[in-house]
Protein backbone atom coordinates (compact mmCIF):
# COMPACT_ATOMS: atom_id res chain seq x y z
CA UNK A 1 0.00 0.00 0.00
CA UNK A 2 1.41 3.68 -1.05
CA UNK A 3 1.52 5.25 2.30
CA UNK A 4 -1.09 7.43 3.90
CA UNK A 5 -1.29 10.95 2.99
CA UNK A 6 -3.88 13.02 3.63
CA UNK A 7 -3.95 14.68 -0.05
CA UNK A 8 -4.29 12.22 -2.88
CA UNK A 9 -3.32 14.31 -5.73
CA UNK A 10 -4.86 14.38 -9.53
CA UNK A 11 -3.32 11.52 -11.00
CA UNK A 12 -4.85 12.11 -14.49
CA UNK A 13 -5.06 15.91 -14.87
CA UNK A 14 -3.07 16.67 -18.61
CA UNK A 15 -4.26 12.95 -19.55
CA UNK A 16 -7.44 12.82 -19.42
CA UNK A 17 -8.60 16.48 -18.91
CA UNK A 18 -6.64 19.63 -18.59
CA UNK A 19 -4.24 20.14 -15.97
CA UNK A 20 -4.24 24.13 -16.11
CA UNK A 21 -7.14 25.50 -13.58
CA UNK A 22 -8.63 27.87 -16.09
CA UNK A 23 -8.52 25.37 -18.97
CA UNK A 24 -10.51 23.52 -16.77
CA UNK A 25 -12.77 24.91 -15.84
CA UNK A 26 -13.88 26.50 -19.40
CA UNK A 27 -13.64 22.97 -20.62
CA UNK A 28 -16.29 22.24 -18.02
CA UNK A 29 -18.51 25.28 -18.26
CA UNK A 30 -18.26 25.04 -22.00
CA UNK A 31 -19.47 21.31 -21.70
CA UNK A 32 -22.32 22.31 -19.41
CA UNK A 33 -23.22 25.10 -21.65
CA UNK A 34 -23.66 22.84 -23.97
CA UNK A 35 -26.09 20.17 -22.81
CA UNK A 36 -30.09 20.12 -23.67
CA UNK A 37 -32.18 22.00 -21.27
CA UNK A 38 -33.62 20.39 -18.18
CA UNK A 39 -37.30 20.23 -18.53
CA UNK A 40 -39.52 22.13 -16.38
CA UNK A 41 -41.16 20.04 -14.86
CA UNK A 42 -38.17 17.70 -13.79
CA UNK A 43 -37.33 16.53 -10.34
CA UNK A 44 -33.93 16.75 -8.46
CA UNK A 45 -32.21 13.11 -9.15
CA UNK A 46 -31.46 11.19 -6.35
CA UNK A 47 -29.01 8.84 -8.57
CA UNK A 48 -27.05 9.75 -11.90
CA UNK A 49 -24.99 7.05 -14.36
CA UNK A 50 -22.17 8.99 -16.06
CA UNK A 51 -19.11 8.10 -18.26
CA UNK A 52 -15.48 8.22 -17.19
CA UNK A 53 -13.17 8.68 -20.23
CA UNK A 54 -11.49 11.54 -21.29
CA UNK A 55 -13.09 14.81 -21.32
CA UNK A 56 -12.74 14.97 -25.26
CA UNK A 57 -14.21 11.79 -25.41
CA UNK A 58 -17.08 11.17 -22.98
CA UNK A 59 -16.97 15.10 -21.36
CA UNK A 60 -20.63 16.35 -23.40
CA UNK A 61 -21.94 13.28 -22.79
CA UNK A 62 -21.50 13.21 -18.52
CA UNK A 63 -21.90 16.82 -19.08
CA UNK A 64 -25.74 16.43 -19.61
CA UNK A 65 -26.49 14.85 -16.62
CA UNK A 66 -24.56 17.10 -14.47
CA UNK A 67 -26.54 20.36 -16.22
CA UNK A 68 -29.28 18.34 -13.87
CA UNK A 69 -27.42 18.82 -10.61
CA UNK A 70 -27.04 22.59 -11.55
CA UNK A 71 -30.76 23.16 -11.57
CA UNK A 72 -30.84 22.00 -7.56
CA UNK A 73 -28.13 24.57 -6.20
CA UNK A 74 -27.27 23.83 -2.48
CA UNK A 75 -29.11 20.53 -2.79
CA UNK A 76 -27.02 17.92 -2.14
CA UNK A 77 -23.96 18.22 0.46
CA UNK A 78 -22.58 14.51 0.13
CA UNK A 79 -21.85 12.44 -3.14
CA UNK A 80 -20.91 8.76 -2.53
CA UNK A 81 -19.43 8.01 -5.96
CA UNK A 82 -18.74 3.75 -7.37
CA UNK A 83 -16.65 2.95 -10.20
CA UNK A 84 -15.04 0.09 -11.48
CA UNK A 85 -11.03 -0.83 -10.53
CA UNK A 86 -9.04 -0.68 -13.38
CA UNK A 87 -5.63 -0.38 -12.72
CA UNK A 88 -4.98 -2.86 -9.19
CA UNK A 89 -7.29 -6.50 -8.80
CA UNK A 90 -9.81 -5.66 -5.68
CA UNK A 91 -11.83 -8.50 -4.15
CA UNK A 92 -14.75 -6.61 -3.10
CA UNK A 93 -14.61 -2.62 -2.59
CA UNK A 94 -11.91 0.22 -1.76
CA UNK A 95 -12.54 3.37 0.59
CA UNK A 96 -9.32 5.76 0.11
CA UNK A 97 -7.25 6.93 3.39
CA UNK A 98 -6.81 9.92 2.06
CA UNK A 99 -8.60 13.35 3.78
CA UNK A 100 -9.24 15.08 0.37
CA UNK A 101 -9.18 14.34 -3.65
CA UNK A 102 -6.69 16.82 -5.38
CA UNK A 103 -8.26 18.38 -8.55
CA UNK A 104 -6.85 21.59 -10.37
CA UNK A 105 -10.03 23.26 -9.11
CA UNK A 106 -8.89 22.58 -5.54
CA UNK A 107 -9.23 19.32 -3.22
CA UNK A 108 -12.63 17.46 -2.72
CA UNK A 109 -12.96 16.33 0.84
CA UNK A 110 -13.87 12.82 1.54
CA UNK A 111 -16.60 12.02 4.28
CA UNK A 112 -14.35 10.00 6.41
CA UNK A 113 -17.01 9.14 8.68
CA UNK A 114 -19.28 7.49 6.44
CA UNK A 115 -16.32 5.31 5.12
CA UNK A 116 -15.16 4.39 8.48
CA UNK A 117 -18.56 3.70 9.34
CA UNK A 118 -19.28 1.46 6.13
CA UNK A 119 -16.00 -0.21 6.93
CA UNK A 120 -16.36 -3.84 8.83
CA UNK A 121 -12.70 -3.98 9.29
CA UNK A 122 -11.90 -0.43 9.77
CA UNK A 123 -8.02 0.34 10.19
CA UNK A 124 -6.59 -2.94 8.10
CA UNK A 125 -5.19 -0.66 5.44
CA UNK A 126 -5.49 -4.12 3.07
CA UNK A 127 -7.41 -4.60 0.13
CA UNK A 128 -6.19 -8.65 0.15
CA UNK A 129 -9.81 -10.46 0.79
CA UNK A 130 -10.71 -13.44 -0.16
CA UNK A 131 -14.21 -14.02 -2.07
CA UNK A 132 -17.24 -13.72 0.35
CA UNK A 133 -15.38 -12.26 3.34
CA UNK A 134 -15.33 -8.32 4.32
CA UNK A 135 -16.89 -6.26 1.56
CA UNK A 136 -15.12 -2.45 2.38
CA UNK A 137 -11.34 -2.09 2.97
CA UNK A 138 -9.18 0.69 2.90
CA UNK A 139 -6.66 0.62 0.37
CA UNK A 140 -4.65 3.62 -1.41
CA UNK A 141 -2.68 1.33 -4.03
CA UNK A 142 -6.57 1.15 -5.72
CA UNK A 143 -6.76 4.46 -5.74
CA UNK A 144 -3.39 5.77 -6.56
CA UNK A 145 -3.87 5.86 -10.67
CA UNK A 146 -7.34 5.53 -10.88
CA UNK A 147 -9.10 7.87 -13.49
CA UNK A 148 -12.78 6.74 -13.13
CA UNK A 149 -13.34 8.91 -10.16
CA UNK A 150 -11.21 11.39 -10.55
CA UNK A 151 -12.99 12.30 -13.57
CA UNK A 152 -16.20 13.25 -12.44
CA UNK A 153 -15.20 15.44 -9.72
CA UNK A 154 -14.31 18.67 -11.95
CA UNK A 155 -18.04 18.43 -13.17
CA UNK A 156 -19.13 17.79 -9.56
CA UNK A 157 -16.80 20.85 -8.28
CA UNK A 158 -18.26 23.37 -10.58
CA UNK A 159 -22.06 22.23 -10.27
CA UNK A 160 -22.04 21.48 -6.47
CA UNK A 161 -19.40 23.88 -5.27
CA UNK A 162 -18.75 22.58 -1.86
CA UNK A 163 -19.67 18.92 -1.27
CA UNK A 164 -17.57 15.89 0.70
CA UNK A 165 -17.14 12.76 -1.25
CA UNK A 166 -17.75 8.64 -0.47
CA UNK A 167 -15.33 7.48 -3.19
CA UNK A 168 -15.44 3.53 -3.97
CA UNK A 169 -13.54 1.43 -6.47
CA UNK A 170 -15.34 -1.48 -6.91
CA UNK A 171 -13.70 -5.04 -8.01
CA UNK A 172 -14.91 -8.37 -7.80
CA UNK A 173 -18.14 -8.29 -5.30
CA UNK A 174 -21.63 -9.84 -5.31
CA UNK A 175 -23.91 -6.78 -6.71
CA UNK A 176 -26.35 -7.63 -3.58
CA UNK A 177 -23.42 -6.86 -1.37
CA UNK A 178 -22.35 -3.68 -3.69
CA UNK A 179 -26.04 -2.34 -3.32
CA UNK A 180 -26.01 -3.03 0.87
CA UNK A 181 -23.24 -0.55 0.28
CA UNK A 182 -25.35 2.23 -1.20
CA UNK A 183 -28.46 1.54 0.64
CA UNK A 184 -26.37 2.15 3.97
CA UNK A 185 -25.07 5.38 2.64
CA UNK A 186 -28.51 6.18 0.85
CA UNK A 187 -29.11 8.79 3.33
CA UNK A 188 -31.30 11.84 2.01
CA UNK A 189 -32.25 14.47 0.21
CA UNK A 190 -28.41 15.98 0.81
CA UNK A 191 -26.55 12.82 -0.87
CA UNK A 192 -26.26 11.57 -4.34
CA UNK A 193 -24.86 8.62 -5.77
CA UNK A 194 -22.91 8.85 -8.85
CA UNK A 195 -22.53 5.42 -10.76
CA UNK A 196 -19.49 6.46 -13.04
CA UNK A 197 -19.15 3.53 -15.73
CA UNK A 198 -18.71 3.19 -19.84
CA UNK A 199 -21.06 0.62 -22.12
CA UNK A 200 -18.71 -1.18 -24.91
CA UNK A 201 -15.80 -1.98 -25.47
CA UNK A 202 -13.58 -1.54 -28.77
CA UNK A 203 -16.56 -2.53 -31.26
CA UNK A 204 -16.82 -1.40 -34.70
CA UNK A 205 -19.31 1.46 -34.39
CA UNK A 206 -22.51 0.18 -35.94
CA UNK A 207 -22.19 -3.10 -33.72
CA UNK A 208 -21.46 -0.93 -30.26
CA UNK A 209 -24.53 1.20 -31.21
CA UNK A 210 -26.35 -1.74 -31.04
CA UNK A 211 -25.17 -3.61 -28.39
CA UNK A 212 -25.56 0.24 -26.08
CA UNK A 213 -29.16 0.38 -27.36
CA UNK A 214 -29.54 -3.07 -26.12
CA UNK A 215 -27.65 -1.81 -22.27
CA UNK A 216 -29.68 0.91 -22.27
CA UNK A 217 -33.22 -0.59 -22.70
CA UNK A 218 -32.53 -2.99 -19.80
CA UNK A 219 -30.85 0.24 -17.47
CA UNK A 220 -34.62 2.06 -18.55
CA UNK A 221 -36.12 -1.24 -17.16
CA UNK A 222 -33.94 -1.29 -14.13
CA UNK A 223 -32.37 -4.60 -15.10
CA UNK A 224 -29.85 -5.67 -12.85
CA UNK A 225 -28.21 -8.18 -15.19
CA UNK A 226 -25.91 -6.42 -16.94
CA UNK A 227 -22.67 -7.81 -18.13
CA UNK A 228 -19.09 -6.14 -18.23
CA UNK A 229 -19.30 -6.50 -21.80
CA UNK A 230 -21.72 -4.31 -21.79
CA UNK A 231 -20.71 -1.57 -19.15
CA UNK A 232 -17.22 -2.02 -17.18
CA UNK A 233 -18.70 -0.64 -14.34
CA UNK A 234 -21.53 -3.61 -14.50
CA UNK A 235 -21.27 -4.27 -11.05
CA UNK A 236 -21.98 -1.13 -9.27
CA UNK A 237 -24.33 0.22 -11.89
CA UNK A 238 -26.51 -3.64 -11.40
CA UNK A 239 -26.15 -2.86 -7.54
CA UNK A 240 -27.59 0.90 -8.16
CA UNK A 241 -30.30 -0.33 -10.27
CA UNK A 242 -31.32 -2.77 -7.67
CA UNK A 243 -31.28 -0.11 -5.21
CA UNK A 244 -32.93 2.50 -7.01
CA UNK A 245 -35.80 0.02 -8.21
CA UNK A 246 -36.02 -0.69 -4.33
CA UNK A 247 -36.43 3.08 -3.94
CA UNK A 248 -39.23 3.46 -6.30
CA UNK A 249 -36.71 6.03 -8.73
CA UNK A 250 -37.65 6.20 -12.47
CA UNK A 251 -34.38 6.20 -15.09
CA UNK A 252 -34.41 8.59 -17.56
CA UNK A 253 -31.85 8.62 -20.66
CA UNK A 254 -30.15 12.00 -21.55
CA UNK A 255 -27.92 11.05 -23.89
CA UNK A 256 -26.32 7.88 -25.69
CA UNK A 257 -22.98 8.22 -28.12
CA UNK A 258 -19.57 6.64 -28.19
CA UNK A 259 -16.07 7.87 -29.09
CA UNK A 260 -16.83 7.54 -32.60
CA UNK A 261 -19.38 10.17 -32.45
CA UNK A 262 -17.01 12.35 -30.25
CA UNK A 263 -13.24 11.90 -31.34
CA UNK A 264 -13.62 10.59 -35.02
CA UNK A 265 -12.42 6.78 -35.09
CA UNK A 266 -14.66 4.08 -35.68
CA UNK A 267 -13.28 1.02 -35.99
CA UNK A 268 -12.90 0.22 -32.33
CA UNK A 269 -15.42 2.46 -30.36
CA UNK A 270 -16.47 3.20 -26.63
CA UNK A 271 -20.17 3.47 -25.62
CA UNK A 272 -21.07 6.35 -23.34
CA UNK A 273 -24.43 6.91 -22.05
CA UNK A 274 -25.88 9.33 -19.32
CA UNK A 275 -28.88 8.95 -17.17
CA UNK A 276 -30.57 10.48 -14.44
CA UNK A 277 -32.73 8.43 -11.45
CA UNK A 278 -36.03 10.80 -9.70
Amino acid sequence: MIPSASHRPAAVAGLFYPDDRAALRAEVRAHLAAAHPVPADAAPPKLIVVPHAGTVYSGAIAAQAYAWLARWPGRWKRVVLLAPAHRVHLHGLAGPSAAFFDTPLGPVPIDRDALREDEPGAGSGTSDLAPGSRTVAIDDRVHEREHAIEVQLPFLQEVLGAFTLVPFAVGDAQPAAVADVIERLWGGDETLVVISTDLSHYLPYEKARAVDAATVQRVLALDARLGHEQACGATPLNAALAVAARHGLRPRLLDLRNSGDTAGDRERVVGYAAFVFT
